[in-house]
């Protein structure tokens, strides 16, 4: 047994990195005493086999620390990789229930043969405690559930360990449909090292609370079972009970006949991957798209409403009661965005952003985007707020109140989107485009961000850039930067100046297209290449360009995807080649006081946020400050609570630091990893991506509409 931790003892999380060792993200410590200035002397422990050991002592402030109890301190201990740790504890809701895991809790866990179900068993400590300041670290034992539900261990000695970060699902054992049976076996690890905590609580042991909520349980489970089931169609969150006795949960992708069927089927996009399941296929043909392992298909009988948004009559009222919002003062100076150090105390957490409601997710993703933490709104309208315009004034309270408090009730968004002079945007799904046109024009009344000039014609202004181009043209995991250069090169299509700000959308059509299964966010894009009227240096000797060659932009030998310019020498030595001799390179146009002498200046534009789209839901990433790890996610109808008449939507922002970790590696890493392994956020906006939102920091402001000079 553990001993019993002193009342004043105080564990940590570090949630802002520092660049000295030790000191990092996602590494755990203990406070040993705190100043009036905010600072905290701390005792940090280690990583891997000796996590439990301590370290170094150090100076962090407070506000780069978040707490924890003893109990999820050991928990996160024995996660080795500090940006696991860090991401578990984002995910707040799959932690807590991580934490509250009983003795015959069924939990899901990660395994080398796939995503399998198991029964803990034992709460279990491992290392050695050999002086007062270690910190013994918890792991769980778990049982693999077989196919007939029964547990697969004939010896408890074979049972295995898995760490916090291994669970990826948990299902309390007082929802457990079926009755397991565990056979007999008193054998234990062999490792000095472990030991099992007996004190762990099974279904015997619990409180009085506990058998209060159980009962409470099956009053709503059989209310559920009485009443009839709701309508199911494409589109609705289902749940399904496996042959091992676990849940699935997933959305209804299609429903029909299938061949050689007689009733109705319903093909599900689960939640997650599971062994078995195909991407979309059924019998040899396809019905939709998912990733691999996500697609069920079923009969429809076997589906039911997602439980985790069902309540019962009697907790109705409670339960959809609006929770009171902070009262909000308009104040004549509108705020700034939100600092880096202030973003995650003021947005992490559920109720947290802008409130969805009745399809509102476009806008609330783009709003978000936008003004969150960006100043590139804020530097191109520079015209103050109208009061004669409402329109302007509601955004403008939207935005200050979403900058001051962090949070915007979904009544603020609704008084918006009704006036913004269609029906449709008040009820119907729309796409970011569509309402960033109506943003920018009507709201701001600033002039098209974008001024493309096609070979031959003049200038013409638009809002965002779509990506055109044939999928052939690119390898099957292509990045910003090669889509950018591709479209431009393949269309003709060159920047007239440097825009203030660049959204891109990618080569996709709603949610049910997209040319690319996979795409890698370039953080920083090179639009050097692609300006008219602008030097350029030869892709060979680094010289003044003269000529491009559209047909260069594939040859294998000359990097393809990469836009090639050349002076006249190269341009003659490079398509002197017998391959090359079907090229046709023309001349770039280049101002007049161009200097072969003169090292090009290179124009970049900084990734800012992503907007993704999954089975119709638009949420976001966002880069709230210029650490490489500073990104969280925003989803503005994360969970409900409520029936959808009385309901109401519950946004959540999540940090995702994991997100940085990827997009800090070389293309070339990033192109030889594999999507479907890594982190769920960065899975998904590996395979989501919608709208790319760049930056410049040297681009002249845009002037609005009407303005006078």
């Amino acid at each position: 047994m553990e001993p019993k931790a002193a009342s004043n003892e105080k564990f940590f999380i570090v949630v802002r990195g520092k660049s000295r060792k030790g000191f990092s993200r996602g590494c755990i410590g203990r406070v040993e005493s705190e100043n009036e200035r905010g600072e905290v002397t701390v005792l940090l422990y280690g990583c891997g086999s000796s996590a439990g050991t301590p370290k170094n002592r150090g100076v962090l402030k407070r506000e780069d620390t978040c707490p924890l109890t003893r109990h999820q301190a050991q928990l996160l201990l024995y996660i080795s990789s500090v940006s696991k740790r860090f991401e578990l504890m984002c995910n707040t809701r799959l932690f807590n229930a991580i934490c509250a895991l009983t003795q015959n809790d069924l939990v899901v866990v990660r395994h080398k043969k796939g995503h399998l179900p198991g029964m803990v068993k034992n709460l279990m400590q491992i290392g050695k405690k050999e002086n007062k300041d270690d910190l013994h670290m918890l792991g769980f034992e778990v049982d693999f559930v077989n196919n007939d539900h029964t547990l697969s261990s004939k010896k408890a000695a074979t049972m295995q360990l898995f760490s916090a970060a291994d669970i990826i699902q948990v299902i309390p054992s007082n929802s457990n449909p079926f009755e397991f049976h565990w056979s007999d076996g008193s054998g234990s690890l062999s490792k000095k090292t472990l030991s099992r905590i007996q004190s762990m609580p099974n279904m015997e042991t619990r409180t009085k609370q506990d058998v209060e909520n159980l009962r409470e349980q099956k009053i709503v489970q059989n209310q559920r079972t009485d009443s009839p089931q709701a309508r199911l169609e494409v589109g609705s969150m289902v749940e399904v009970v496996s042959d091992s006795g676990v849940t699935v949960y997933g959305v209804i992708r299609w429903l029909g006949i299938p061949e050689e069927k007689k009733k109705e089927w319903a093909g599900i996009e689960l939640d997650y991957e599971v062994n078995g399941c195909s991407d979309g296929k059924y019998g040899g043909r396809r019905y939709f798209t998912c990733e691999g392992n996500r697609a069920l298909f079923l009969p429809i009988t076997k589906c039911s409403p997602d439980s985790r948004f069902f309540c019962s009559s009697t907790e109705k009222h409670k339960l959809t009661e609006i929770p009171s919002v902070p009262p909000y003062e308009e104040l004549e100076e509108d705020a700034p965005p939100v600092p880096e150090s202030e973003a995650l105390s003021l947005f992490l957490g559920r109720m947290k952003g802008i409130q969805g409601h009745i399809n509102s997710c476009y806008l609330d993703a783009t709003l978000f985007s936008l003004f969150s933490s960006s100043v590139v709104v804020d530097r191109i309208c520079q015209k103050p707020t109208d009061p004669q315009q409402p329109l302007n004034c509601t955004l403008r309270t939207i935005v200050n109140r979403l900058r001051r408090q962090g949070f915007v009730p979904a009544e603020s968004v609704m008084n918006f989107r009704k006036q913004l002079g269609c029906d449709t945007f008040r009820t119907d799904e729309k796409d970011p485009e569509e309402f960033i046109s109506v943003l920018f024009q009507k709201v701001l009344c600033i002039e098209p961000l974008l001024k493309l000039r096609s070979e031959g014609e003049t200038s013409q202004g638009a809002y965002t850039l779509q990506i055109f181009l044939e999928k052939e043209q690119l390898p099957h995991i292509p990045t910003v930067q090669q889509l950018l250069d591709t479209s431009c090169m393949s269309g003709d299509i060159k920047f007239e100046t440097v825009p203030s700000c660049l959204i891109v959308q990618m080569p996709r059509f709603g949610n049910m297209y997209k040319m690319f299964p996979h795409i890698i966010p370039s953080m920083e894009l090179d639009i050097t290449d692609v300006l008219h009227n602008s030097p350029r240096e030869c892709f060979i000797c680094g010289r003044l360009a003269e000529f491009e060659c559209p047909q260069c932009l594939q040859d294998r030998k000359l990097q393809p995807g990469r836009i090639k310019q050349f002076c006249l020498t190269c341009s003659t030595q490079v398509h002197s080649h017998p391959s090359r001799g079907s090229h046709f390179p023309r001349a770039v146009t280049l101002p007049a006081d161009a200097d072969a002498d003169t090292p090009v200046l290179r124009h970049t534009m900084q990734l800012f946020a992503v907007l993704c789209i999954q089975t119709s839901h638009y949420v976001s990433f966002v880069k709230y400050g210029p650490e490489p790890h500073s990104w969280v996610f925003f989803d503005s109808m994360a969970d409900r609570c409520g029936d959808d008449q009385s309901g109401y939507n519950i946004p959540e922002i999540r940090a995702c630091p994991e997100l940085g970790d990827f997009l800090c590696q070389s293309e070339e890493e990033q192109a030889r990893s594999n999507p479907l392994q890594a982190p769920e956020l960065v899975r998904r906006l590996l395979c989501d991506s919608y709208m790319l939102l760049y930056q410049s920091t040297d681009a002249p402001l845009s002037k609005p509409n009407n303005q006078e000079s």
